[in-house]
């Protein structure tokens, strides 16, 4: 469900400064335009809040993450001129420093005090078992009393989700919801062991305290279900954050554009002879902007004159 069709309170303004806001690619996969454009918006708005920018680099999924998407990421980023005040600077600084593999301690911290709150459970369903349960895809909560041993292999951990208003902050007001449906009993940890990308995600902004999160249309239930799991984490500064999620450039009326189905990518497009500008213009024309533009400057000055949020 998009944000629009929930019923947004107003709040009045108490003057919360913004410090923080993240983009966060997967380099699974070469950067496309709706990539771009997540991250131009991201940038229009942290300069609006004055916000400082962390790259932070989603790679969890190691058997995903290539060499080349790597190189890839850092080069089109540079094209396309995106700087960032933290994180890596390069391919070098991300592998020294900067990996979620670095950041494992952290993620274990979290499913322990999950699992000593008795806020998870084992299940070993798979996509076709839960599929064939609940044509919606919603989880049917299968292995919710079957108390599985959390330590036998190939488990997914679960958690224990329950109705209970959650409170999402947007630039307008706030909007309070309980967790949609097809968000019950998420995982948070995967049958290879791994923290899935929902506890990553939160437990990383937490981390490097990022209080601005811009991301796409089809992350809105993600957002609910992170607002939800960080209720349950010490030191919860992630429901103070302030949300945004944007519209999304699509593969047709069905399909976002997506690394693994091969959208056009900023890389093919440079190979056809494609430049910055001819990229940006087509990013403005996809936003509606009045003017046309050839940079991220004026992206961020176009969108932020639009008055969008």
């Amino acid at each position: 469900m998009l944000l629009n069709q929930y019923r947004i309170q107003p709040v009045s303004s108490t003057g919360t400064k913004l410090h923080l806001t993240r983009i966060a690619p997967t380099p699974s996969g070469f950067l496309h335009l709706g990539n771009i454009l997540s991250f131009a918006i991201t940038y229009a708005l942290a300069k609006k809040h004055q916000a400082k920018i962390l790259l932070r680099i989603d790679d969890l999924d190691q058997n995903r993450i290539k060499a080349p998407y790597v190189e890839d990421m850092f080069d089109t980023l540079a094209f396309m001129g995106f700087t960032w005040h933290y994180g890596p600077k390069n391919i070098e600084d991300y592998h020294a420093s900067f990996s979620q593999i670095h950041r494992m301690p952290l993620y274990q911290k979290a499913l322990d005090h999950l699992t000593a709150k008795s806020a998870v459970y084992a299940c070993q369903c798979s996509r076709k078992d839960i599929a064939q349960a609940s044509p919606d895809g919603r989880y049917p909560g299968t292995c919710r009393e079957k108390a599985i041993d959390l330590h036998k292999n190939r488990v997914n951990w679960r958690l224990k989700t329950h109705d209970t208003p959650i409170c999402m902050r947007l630039e307008s007001g706030r909007v309070i919801s309980e967790l949609p449906a097809l968000m019950e009993d998420f995982i948070i940890r995967k049958k290879d062991t791994a923290p899935a990308y929902q506890l990553a995600s939160v437990v990383d902004d937490i981390h490097f305290g990022v209080d601005l999160i811009v991301r796409g249309n089809d992350l809105v239930n993600s957002s609910w279900a992170q607002l939800f799991l960080a209720g349950l984490l010490p030191e919860n500064t992630f429901s103070k954050s302030t949300f945004y999620h944007h519209p999304l450039i699509m593969e047709d009326r069905e399909h976002k554009l997506s690394k693994s189905a091969g959208s056009t990518s900023i890389h093919g497009l440079r190979k056809i002879g494609k430049t910055k500008a001819e990229i940006y213009q087509q990013l403005g024309a996809f936003m509606g902007f009045d003017t046309s533009i050839s940079s991220l400057q004026e992206f961020e000055r176009a969108y932020n004159q639009k008055g969008l949020p």
